[in-house]
């Protein structure tokens, strides 16, 4: 970089940085990779009170343009030397912060010398990983979280939901709230952000598993009925978008997927009042969703005598004995042609899944989905009991 110097004096010796700092940058050794190192950290760790802010202003000019004689390596080992640094130039750090994702990680992270409108900047015009690492900071403005939520993916979204430093507005959480009955994944950090607030949380109830439900008893003092109450509300809803849509000709496949993912969260209740209805096929779609198993294979449990393999497969996924009791009998009586109940298959089905641990259950569930052949399954598991 001919004719771009940088001088000053201190100490009664004068100093010439820029060529110093170019020989550097051209020597690929290790030894002038270490020097150049230190050099750039040396300028701008608290060691250049002497330089007035016209020269601490062209030296980062000058360091702008050198960056891009240096190889990746140097970059990522500075980058990482000067993110935490409150006196590391500006425009180095917003240089090193739009290089490729290795360079800028740590930028991104940790420097507190960028901005918002910079950090927006970056996010509209790089790439996801440069929006995860900036969903990761230690403290994210509510401008900066609108704009990752808007340009991000899942993964940014729920990386930015599980960072206590991010900052995120009331309306922003009623959309990401909203969100969350299609997206499984935004559920739990949302759930676990110490800033959502109670109506919001009564809104997510009826969306989660039961975990996360007693989640919101212990954290949010939340009278039970009153979730109750909420739960029931839901049900109706999904229960009454059901037979408007069995009404107007079935189910997409996009359509029956979003139904799922709310529905999953509603079980067993929600079962429940879809076989009274007598939606037996949304039903079997969603515990099929709910086993990870295929369709087929569920509506084998559904219509075979005995109901072993259906209360297996209900135990798998944490039903409790009373609704499974309720869910065989109302199945029974959903199916096609016959629907009479023989008197003993009841007890049948109840002492299997009395007998059957549910780490057991899940193993089975498990082998059903490598291999859909679930009477050598259930012969396994007879071994198993055995041994």
């Amino acid at each position: 970089m001919p004719g771009v110097d940088v001088a000053y004096t201190h100490g009664g010796q004068t100093y010439l940085e820029a060529d110093t700092l170019l020989t550097l940058a051209r020597d690929r050794s290790a030894e002038g990779r270490a020097a150049l190192l230190g050099k750039i950290t040396d300028l701008f760790s608290g060691t250049t009170d002497y330089l007035s802010e016209s020269e601490r202003t062209l030296m980062d000019e000058v360091l702008q343009r050198l960056i891009g004689d240096v190889e990746q390596t140097v970059k990522m080992e500075l980058a990482e030397r000067l993110a935490t640094l409150p006196d590391a130039p500006r425009g180095l750090i917003l240089a090193l912060a739009n290089d490729e994702f290795l360079v800028a990680h740590p930028i991104l992270m940790k420097s507190k010398l960028l901005r918002d409108p910079e950090l927006i900047e970056i996010i509209h015009h790089r790439t996801l990983q440069h929006m995860l690492s900036i969903s990761m900071r230690g403290q994210v403005s509510e401008d900066v979280s609108d704009e990752l939520i808007s340009n991000g993916d899942n993964s940014v979204v729920r990386t930015l939901l599980e960072n206590k430093g991010a900052h995120i507005s009331q309306k922003t959480y009623q959309y990401l709230v909203e969100q969350s009955q299609r997206i499984a994944c935004y559920r739990e950090p949302l759930i676990k952000r110490d800033d959502l607030s109670r109506d919001l949380a009564v809104r997510m109830y009826s969306r989660v598993s039961a975990a996360l439900r007693k989640y919101i008893l212990t954290h949010f003092e939340i009278d039970p009925n009153l979730l109750d109450e909420n739960l029931g509300k839901s049900v109706e809803a999904l229960m009454a978008e059901i037979r408007s849509k069995s009404h107007d000709g079935g189910w997409d496949r996009v359509e029956l997927s979003e139904l799922l993912a709310h529905a999953n969260a509603l079980s067993p209740r929600f079962l429940i009042e879809l076989l009274r209805e007598g939606e037996i096929s949304v039903f079997e779609a969603i515990l099929a969703e709910m086993a990870g198993l295929r369709l087929t294979l569920i509506r084998r449990f559904v219509y075979e005598p005995g109901g072993e393999a259906l209360a297996i497969a209900c135990k798998a996924v944490r039903i409790s004995k009373a609704d499974f009791a309720s869910i065989f009998l109302l199945s029974r009586q959903a199916r096609p042609g016959d629907k009479t109940v023989d008197p003993q298959e009841l007890p049948t089905a109840l002492d299997m899944f009395d007998r059957i641990r549910e780490e057991t259950a899940r193993k089975v569930v498990q082998r059903w989905r490598l291999d859909p052949n679930y009477l050598y399954a259930m012969k396994q598991l007879d071994e198993d009991s055995s041994g």
